[in-house]
C-alpha cells in the first residue's frame, strides 16, 4: 500500500471526509459489545468471525445479518433495535477519540472544510462528536436517512427512489453529498476511513480514500489509496501540517446537518 506522501504528492484535497465509527471516535468496541449483549438478550451466540463481517454496517443491516446468520430471520427487527438501544447506553458512558483524532482534525480544520460521513443514527454522531470537543469542526454530518414503515419499524429507503435516498455505506451517497455540501465535486475530496465497507462506499463516490487503523484480516485494503496505522503516526501529523493550495473560494461556511435516523 502506497504512503500519503507518494499517494498525495501531484494532488492536493479540497475537502476531507470522515469517518466516524474507529475513524475518529472509538466506538467500534461499543458496537462489539453492543452485538454481544443484543445476541445474548435473545439467548443467541454469537457466529465466529461476526464482528469483522459487522464492521462499518449499518445498524439495521446489521440486526438482518445478525437475524440471517442465527437463522431467527423474524427477530431481525428487534436484533436491530436492541443493538442500537445498547450501543446508545455505551457510548454514552464511554466517549473516547482514536489515538491522535482530535489534533489531525485541529490541524486539517485550518486548511479544509471538513465533514463527516456516517452509517450510524445523526443523534449518536452528533453526541459523539460534542462530548469529544471535535463537532465543531465540521461542517457537515451526513447518514443515512430512513423511512418508518409502520409496524415494522424503521428501515433504510431503498435503490427505487435514489434521488431522495441517502443510503448507508457501502452505497456511495453518504460520501458523494458530503462532497456536494462541502462545495466540492468527488473527486476533488479525501475520505478517512477504517472499514473496507466504507472505503468501497468513498470509492464508489469518486473520492481519494486514506485508509487507517489496522490492516484488515488478509492485508486487504480494498479500494484504499493509501493506509496509515493510525491519525498520529509521523507521516499523517506531517502531511496535516503542511500549508493549505486550496483556493479559498472553495470553501464553504455554514455548518449543516443532513439525513436523519
Amino acid at each position: 500500500m502506497a504512503p500519503i506522501s507518494r499517494t498525495l504528492r501531484n494532488w492536493s484535497p479540497e475537502a476531507i471526509v470522515f469517518d466516524c465509527d474507529g475513524t475518529l471516535m472509538d466506538t467500534e468496541r461499543h458496537w462489539q459489545d453492543a452485538r454481544t449483549r443484543a445476541f445474548r438478550e435473545f439467548g443467541l451466540s454469537t457466529p465466529p468471525g461476526f464482528a469483522e463481517r459487522a464492521k462499518g454496517v449499518h445498524y439495521l443491516d446489521c440486526g438482518r445479518l445478525m437475524a440471517q446468520e442465527t437463522n431467527k430471520p423474524d427477530l431481525a427487527t428487534d436484533l436491530s433495535a436492541s443493538l442500537l438501544r445498547h450501543f446508545l447506553s455505551l457510548v454514552a458512558e464511554d466517549p473516547l477519540t482514536m489515538p491522535g483524532a482530535s489534533e489531525f482534525v485541529r490541524l486539517c480544520a485550518r486548511r479544509l472544510p471538513l465533514a463527516v460521513a456516517s452509517n450510524c443514527p445523526l443523534e449518536v454522531v452528533d453526541e459523539s462528536l460534542h462530548r469529544a470537543g471535535l463537532r465543531r469542526y465540521f461542517r457537515h454530518v451526513v447518514v443515512p436517512t430512513v423511512q418508518a414503515e409502520h409496524s415494522r419499524g424503521p428501515r433504510p429507503v431503498t435503490e427505487e427512489a435514489p434521488e431522495q435516498a441517502v443510503r448507508p455505506k457501502p452505497w456511495p451517497d453518504v460520501y458523494s453529498t458530503a462532497a456536494r455540501l462541502c462545495g466540492v465535486p468527488p473527486r476533488a475530496a479525501l475520505a478517512v476511513e477504517d472499514s473496507l465497507t466504507g472505503i468501497e462506499s468513498a470509492a464508489r463516490a469518486g473520492l481519494r480514500v486514506l485508509g487507517v487503523g489496522p490492516l484488515p484480516e488478509g492485508g486487504d485494503c480494498g479500494r484504499s489509496d493509501a493506509w496509515i496505522p493510525r491519525l498520529d503516526c509521523e507521516e499523517a501529523m506531517a502531511w496535516a501540517r503542511q500549508p493549505s493550495t486550496v483556493p479559498t473560494g472553495s470553501r464553504t461556511e455554514p455548518q449543516e446537518k443532513h439525513g436523519s435516523a
